[in-house]
């Protein structure tokens, strides 16, 4: 039997550790203080999976994964640790990566449209409560019966001002849709378009595809996704965004049972951010991704600064942990380190509780799986050094490689189809038309009741006149016949 690719991870006087590749979509975990290396293991497991050809997706949240693009800079500490942990291949080389943004200033625009995120991401991005959540599902709803495609904000804006409007017809059919309710909802709409979310949303969209991409040497393409001022303007958009393509892995990629290595490796920084605060059905969505995802060929390695960061549920799934130091500084911070001890398979040889929060910068306590799918006992290692520059590029070699890339052009034009926003706003001019239609129409009939009506009294009036003359004259004519017979009879003088 052929021995197993395996990823070497570093090593101590007990020996070297491997991740065994087949075990690589059986999820991680990175986890330590600030300042403890953790962005370093990273770049080393992106580098290890690159180079057996599996695809890796990872979000820049310092902006230092950028160097995994340069070889690395020559430096005695690196030949020290090369010597110490006993590497025979270390080359100095870069990873094929492509770097991608959601400003598409420090790489390529990545996007997604409303309806791919759907209601359920939506309500979690703007916290909404079960209410206004019911609304966003009906605004979902309506949209899809009548063929309204919902691709940026302004399509979701222009569906809750025509809800608004109609609020009466559609609540006797999908129950009570407040005009409260859709205001809440508009607002969220504003504070995310001030932290730049509408760049996010629209077309073209992102394809799977060009995430999951080799290149001429076979290496797995590595896509970097710049997202330094996003996790600090907007931690819950890119929260947001890291699940939504989770969960397009997820529903489009077929199963492939048990292979000699995954399709497909997804690293989540500051994992913190996709928990805090999210709804029991959200949190019950991403531990069921996370358990079944693996069959589809994917791996998903969270970093965090402490493994209590991630619920039980999730974290009892992580089969390869990579700890670096921990402080323990407060009573709280100690009942921390106690806990995340007690998560490891125990080294007789080892104090773990202690070792913990002593390790020095590139040191880590490492536990990963066997191949027969077994927690290994927890070693405590020197992690290798990356092949790969340690450290962000300048601003040049950023833009010669967002110039070399083979996604170029193929996302960098926005573009804006006929949506919700272009068809309601046509329907809106139509019924404005209709309405001006129907106005003038009855204007003109009530012009023509009130000509009717003077028409009449005209006629009535003359018909008095003519009466009245008519009266007047035979009154006359009999007064003349009366005095003309009286004078005649009377003897009255003639004329």
């Amino acid at each position: 039997m052929a021995e197993p690719t395996r990823i070497l991870l570093g090593g101590s006087d007990a020996g070297q550790e491997h991740l065994i590749a087949s075990m690589g979509n059986r999820h991680g975990l990175i986890a330590g203080a600030t300042g403890t290396g953790k962005t370093v293991s990273l770049q080393v497991l992106a580098e290890g999976f690159s180079r057996i050809g599996v695809p890796v997706f990872m979000a820049d949240v310092k902006g230092d994964l950028s160097g995994l693009a340069k070889p690395a800079n020559p430096h005695p500490k690196i030949d020290e640790r090369i010597e110490k942990i006993g590497i025979t291949d270390y080359r100095a080389g870069p990873s094929p990566v492509v770097f991608w943004d959601l400003d598409g200033e420090n790489g390529h625009p990545i996007r997604a449209t409303i309806s791919d995120l759907g209601p359920l991401l939506l309500s979690n991005l703007f916290e909404l409560n079960e209410t206004q959540t019911g609304v966003l599902y009906t605004a979902f709803r309506i949209a899809d019966e009548n063929g309204l495609l919902l691709l940026d904000l302004k399509d979701l804006r222009a569906m809750l001002a025509w809800m608004a409007e109609h609020n009466k017809e559609i609540s006797s059919e999908y129950g009570n849709v407040s005009k409260a309710s859709v205001g809440a909802i508009q607002r969220r709409l504003l504070v995310l378009e001030e932290e730049g979310g509408e760049k996010f949303f629209g077309e073209p969209a992102i394809k799977l595809d060009d995430l999951m991409m080799t290149d001429f040497s076979g290496n797995g393409v590595i896509s970097v996704l710049d997202v330094t001022r996003l996790v600090s303007e907007s931690p819950r958009l890119y929260a947001t965004f890291l699940l939504w393509l989770l969960a397009e892995l997820f529903e489009n990629l077929p199963e492939v049972g048990d292979a000699d290595k995954p399709k497909f490796v997804f690293f989540f920084d500051e994992a913190h951010l996709l928990f805090d605060r999210a709804p029991n059905a959200l949190l019950d969505k991403i531990e069921q991704v996370v358990r079944l995802i693996r069959s589809k060929g994917v791996g998903i390695y969270f970093i965090t600064q402490s493994p209590l960061d991630i619920p039980n549920d999730v974290l009892g799934q992580l089969g390869c942990k990579v700890q670096h130091a921990l402080r323990a500084f407060t009573p709280r911070d100690k009942k921390a380190v106690k806990t995340v001890a007690e998560t490891f398979r125990q080294n007789p040889e080892l104090d773990i509780q202690s070792a913990i929060t002593e390790l020095g910068i590139g040191e880590a306590l490492v536990s990963v799986l066997d191949a027969d799918g077994s927690p290994t006992v927890v070693q405590q290692v020197l992690m290798r050094p990356p092949e790969s520059r340690i450290g962000p590029l300048t601003a040049e070699e950023r833009t010669e490689a967002i110039g070399r890339s083979p996604m170029k052009g193929r996302y960098d034009e926005e573009i804006d189809r006929e949506s919700a926003y272009e068809k309601l706003r046509q329907r809106a001019e139509d019924e404005a038309k209709q309405d001006i239609v129907e106005a003038a129409e009855k204007a003109r009939a009530k012009e023509q009741k009130k000509s009717k009506s003077r028409s009449r009294r005209s006629d009535s009036v003359g018909e008095a006149l003519l009466k009245s003359v008519v009266r007047s004259a035979g009154s006359q004519m009999a007064r003349t016949l009366v005095r003309g017979a009286l004078g005649s009879l009377l003897g009255g003088r003639r004329r």
